[in-house]
């Protein structure tokens, strides 16, 4: 299998790949989507809302904070997740142009 050469992609396409790859997961979806929900949410609170294990969603919770999409604050034993607002508007502008950018054409294969 060959080596990824990111460097001949713009920086936005790594970077709208990047983030993209830390949320293709079902469980990451739901994560972000109690997150967004509850406007700020404490790990216990998901595995009470989602069902998966506490390990389960610690390590999902730290592939997306590893991206910047979500960011942690610690409050004695717990750490409250919250989304990144300055990454979150990046991604929703990349991928709102990445999508916007296709127009329906009738003549295809």
């Amino acid at each position: 299998m060959g080596v990824t050469k990111s460097e001949m992609f713009s920086t936005e396409q790594n970077e709208l790949a990047l983030l993209l790859k830390a949320m293709a997961h079902p469980a990451r979806i739901a994560i972000l989507q109690q997150i967004i929900v509850a406007n700020a949410c404490i790990c216990g609170d998901l595995v009470d809302e989602l069902g998966l294990a506490q390990a389960t969603i610690s390590q999902h919770l730290k592939e997306l904070k590893s991206a910047g999409i979500i960011q942690g604050t610690i409050e004695g034993v717990k750490v409250c997740y919250c989304i990144e607002p300055k990454t979150w508007a990046r991604l929703q502008k990349q991928f709102g142009n990445f999508l916007g950018s296709y127009k329906e054409v009738t003549t295809c294969c």
